[in-house]
């Protein structure tokens, strides 16, 4: 097929795609493209330490955070999990980051936490255990943990 039909055909698609109701596009682009978990992760920082989490479903070292649930904006989503995995209420602004890792399908958004008094932390939810680390004290954690921590240095 040559160049100038294939652009028409193109053209055409597009423009059929447009006339389409929202629901049909949307249907159609899920369909067509792949689909990544979503997360939200919080790095609280206190005293030059950094809070991780001991969970039973990841090897070492972790950060608090989970996956978003259906319709949940990620500041919503760290701030409950927080709570969930450590009793501390936190309250955010914007993500600091976002780390995005397309060979496993992940998007991590990141908030960095400076807290200015060390809160009382009881592990709750999936987290077994605690400690607050120097990142240079850092020893075994998880793949995505790794990532986001090189992120953070």
């Amino acid at each position: 097929m040559s160049k100038p039909v294939r652009r028409r055909l193109y053209a055409l698609a597009l423009r059929t795609f447009r006339v389409l109701p929202a629901p049909v596009r949307r249907g159609l682009v899920r369909a067509g493209t792949p689909s990544f978990t979503v997360g939200a992760v919080a790095v609280l920082r206190h005293d030059g330490e950094v809070l991780f989490l001991r969970q039973p479903h990841r090897p070492g070292w972790s950060l608090p955070g989970g996956l978003l649930d259906r319709g949940e904006a990620s500041g919503e989503a760290v701030v409950r999990e927080v709570w969930e995995e450590t009793g501390v209420r936190i309250e955010v602004g914007l993500p600091s980051t976002c780390l995005v890792n397309e060979q496993v399908r992940r998007v991590d958004v990141i908030y960095l936490i400076d807290l200015a008094e060390r809160p009382t932390v009881t592990p709750g939810g999936e987290a077994q255990g605690f400690s607050w680390l120097r990142l240079d004290e850092l020893d075994v954690t998880d793949d995505s943990t790794e990532e986001i921590v090189g992120t953070i240095r």
